[in-house]
Parts: C-alpha cells; structure tokens; sequence
C-alpha cells in the first residue's frame, strides 16, 4: 500500500511538470484523483497484482510502464489540450526558449532523484545478489545516459547542455526502471545510451515541430523512454542476472538468444496500458475542461501562480 501511494504520487507529480505555469491547481487535484483511484490501479493490477498481463509474462520490474509511461502519456495529452504558455511560440511558430531559474537546484533535484531511485527500484528485491545487480544498473545507465546526452548536444548545437544532460540523467533511470533485476551492466549501458538521445530528440520533436509545450521535459523523460525501458527488457533480459531467477521470465531477451517471444509480450503489455491510460485521461481532460476549466486566466498566468493560485 505503501508503495503503490508512492508510484501514484511519482504518476501525478509527472504530469504537472508538463502542465506547469499554466494550470489550475483544482483541475490538478481532479486529474491526480484520477490518476490515482482509476487509472493506475487497474493497469498497476494488471502488471504487478497478478492481473492478466502478469501472467502473459509482460516484466516491469519497478513501473517503466505501470508509472513512468502511465504518467508521460498523461502529461502529454494534458500540455497538448492546454496548449503552451504566453510566449513560448512567436507569431512565425518557432518556439522561444524560457529556460528555469535556478540550475544549481535543477541539479540537486535530479541527484535527490537518483539516490532515491536505488530505494524506488530496489525496495522489491528478494535477496541480496539481486538487489546488488540493481544497484549497479540503476547506477549504469543513469551515468551513460548523462554523459551521452552531454555528448550529443555539444556535437549537435556546439555546447554542452546543462539542463538536457539532467534530464538525460532521468531519461536514464525510467529506461532501466522495467529491466533493471534481469539485464547486466552492459545491457544497462547500452540502455542509458539510446536513452541520452532519444530525450534530446523527443524533446525537440514536441517543441519544434508539434508544438506540444513541456516545460520540463517530461514527456521525453518519461513517456518516450518508459517505452524504451518497456520493450528494453525484450531485447536485454539475460538469465546471468541473479534476479532472473526469481523474475518469473520464461524467454531472454532477443540479444540473448530469446528470440521474439519476450518482445512480442512487452508490445502487448505497453499497448494495452497506452490505450488504458489515454482513453482514460482523455475522458478526464475533456471533462474538467467542461467543468472546472483547465487553464488559468492570461492575467493569472502573467502575474505568476504562486501570487495567484
């Protein structure tokens, strides 16, 4: 019970990044409600509480899909019914950067969520070479992916990016959340590299072509690369993982010669929660926006919501 408040918490803190500067903070309440009564506990069933998708075999060990992708999809359909902030796109519709504040506690809030990741994947661990394992994967593809998104934006725009680097950092974590008991160092590795790019990439793509505005990165983060992490675990399972053992897997992962078995059944159980949750969500949105509103006054926003809300 503990941790399922938890993980709705994580779910719901998610989507008000995405939302943020912006929002009501009683439409906030509505959509968290929601969250966390209806729609995590019926997909958190069917991956963890022995539902349906648990006995097909999907693995999600920590919630790449039960939290982090449940929480992207719902802070991207919320930032996109929301529409972006006063002034993130001129009149040509090429997005102005607004960046934060305050870089210093930018990053001590990523490495407060790094340490406490190692409790956030490791509480389930049943014995002690299992949690050890996850400590190191957990360590792995966070500091891959942090130095590749540092790389890969230096090449890209000719400078290193701070604030991208930190969410590659993030992106890191929710791609190794779901395989983080049955993949090694390696695969964890490997992990945290796509991931380091593929935030970079997604970010872009929401802000300069869909015009989709996410304040923190969030979508990238979590919906993108609790994708990645999902179907990761079909391609890097590996039966030398001491928590394979007790994962209850039947198949490797395909660059471990289990073919496409344990793919195929970590597409299925992304899908079904991508549709669960966007059916889900959508209703809501469309919902409160009827009712309580969603958005906040031009004059509310400008002044600023701590003054206002």
């Amino acid at each position: 019970a503990v941790f399922q408040t938890v993980f709705c918490a994580t779910a719901a803190t998610i989507v008000s990044g995405s939302m943020a500067e912006r929002t009501k903070f009683s439409a906030y309440c509505c959509y968290s409600a929601a969250i966390s009564l209806i729609v995590y506990p019926i997909s958190g069933h069917w991956i963890w509480g022995g539902g349906w998708l648990a006995q097909l075999g999907f693995h999600d060990f920590a919630g790449s899909t039960a939290v982090h992708f449940v929480g992207g999809v719902t802070a991207c359909l919320g930032a996109w019914m929301l529409g972006p902030r006063i002034g993130k796109y001129g009149k040509d519709g090429k997005a102005r950067a607004i960046p934060g504040h305050n870089l210093t506690a930018m990053a001590l809030g990523v490495f407060i969520l790094w340490f406490a990741w190692y409790g956030f994947n490791g509480a389930a661990a049943t014995d002690v070479p299992t949690l050890a394992s996850i400590l190191v994967t957990t360590t792995v593809s966070p500091a891959v992916a942090t130095c590749t998104t540092m790389l890969f934006t230096w090449i890209k725009d000719g400078k290193p990016d701070v604030s991208m680097s930190l969410n590659g950092s993030l992106a890191g974590l929710v791609a190794v959340t779901a395989s983080c008991d049955v993949t090694d160092a390696l695969g964890s590795g490997i992990i945290g590299a796509v991931a380091g790019i593929l935030v970079v990439l997604v970010v872009e793509l929401l802000d300069k072509k869909l015009h989709i505005d996410d304040p923190v990165g969030a979508v990238a983060v979590h919906m993108a690369n609790g994708i990645w992490g999902t179907l990761a675990v079909g391609l890097f399972a590996t039966d030398k993982a001491p928590g394979y053992a007790v994962s209850g897997l039947t198949h490797t992962g395909l660059f471990y010669g289990g073919g496409l078995h344990l793919l195929g059944t970590q597409l299925i159980g992304f899908a079904a929660v991508a549709g669960w949750a966007a059916m889900t969500l959508t209703i809501t949105f469309f919902i409160l926006n009827k009712t309580v509103g969603l958005r906040v006054s031009a004059e509310e926003e400008i002044k600023g919501l701590d003054a206002t809300e």
